[in-house]
Parts: C-alpha cells; structure tokens; sequence
C-alpha cells in the first residue's frame, strides 16, 4: 500500500473526528474546524510530498498546527482593522473620511495598471486568489526567486500609491 492517496484517504477516515476534536479544542469553532481538516486533507492530496504511513500523523499534525497559527493571524489582522475602523469613525468629521473598503480596491488596482503584466498577475493570484509564491511559481511556470522579486516590486508599488492617496 504505496500509493499516497489511497494512505492519506485511510488516515482520513480513521482519524477526522479525532483532529477536527484537536481544532476545535484550540478556536472553538467546530464547524470552522471542519473546514480546516478538509483544507488540510486536499492540501495533503495536492501536494508533492513524499508520504508514508509512519509520517503521516507527524505531518498532519504539523500542518494542523501552521493552520491553526494562520487563524489566530488572521483573527488578530482583522480585530485590528475593525479596532482602527472603529476608532476612525469615532474621530472622523465625516462619515466619508473613513475608506471603504472598493475605495481601496479601486486605489489599489490603480497602482497595478502602472506594472509590468509579469508583476500584475503574481500580486493578483497572490492577493485576490490567496497563492503562495511556491504556489505561484508552479502556476506560471515561472522561477520561484522571479515571483519574489515580481511581488516584491507590486507590493512596493501599491504601497507608495496607497501612501500617498491616504
């Protein structure tokens, strides 16, 4: 019994309870933990890695780890952003000093008509589609180093316009 798949489906029969119990013990969200294992199983079967019955658990729960660390990331980016909404609108004049968030869309799309088309669609897939630059790299068939430095620059770019429009 070689084949990955064919491990990683038995594994994920025998053991979905067990680490979606594991989640949802950590961000109390049973059905957001849910969605997390299923995330984590189709990364696993996507993925290129090479997968053995005897590793399997130690990279599942690796992974279950990194995700849950991304959650509470992102939890804490958006309390953040909601905190600084909040307290401008609070001392805000207006109720059209505070940005919404097409305003940004359309400020940061602005910026991007000003890149090469190379550095464009990285910062897109990256941005809009949530890619890693590994992920990026394989999709555009493109050096993993180039797709850096292409976000690199967007991200440079978009920021220096966004800079001087707020």
């Amino acid at each position: 019994m070689n084949n990955p798949t064919i491990i990683i489906a038995d594994y994920y029969r025998c053991h979905r309870d067990e680490i979606i119990h594991f989640i949802t013990m950590r961000i109390n969200d049973r059905e957001e933990a849910q969605d997390m294992v299923q995330d984590l199983f189709l990364r696993l079967l996507d993925g290129c890695q090479l997968i053995a019955e005897q590793t399997l658990p130690n990279l599942v729960y690796t992974m279950v780890h990194h995700i849950v660390a991304d959650y509470y990331r992102r939890h804490h980016v958006y309390e953040e952003y909601e905190h600084y909404i909040h307290r401008s609108a609070d001392t805000a004049d207006t109720i059209e000093s505070v940005f919404s968030a097409q305003q940004i869309i359309e400020r940061m799309e602005y910026s991007l008509a000003r890149l090469p088309e190379e550095c464009r669609k990285v910062y897109r897939l990256h941005i809009y589609d949530g890619m890693k630059v590994s992920e990026i790299s394989k999709e555009l068939n493109i050096n993993y180093k180039k797709v850096e430095n292409r976000l690199g620059q967007a991200r440079k770019v978009v920021r220096q316009h966004l800079k001087i429009c707020i």
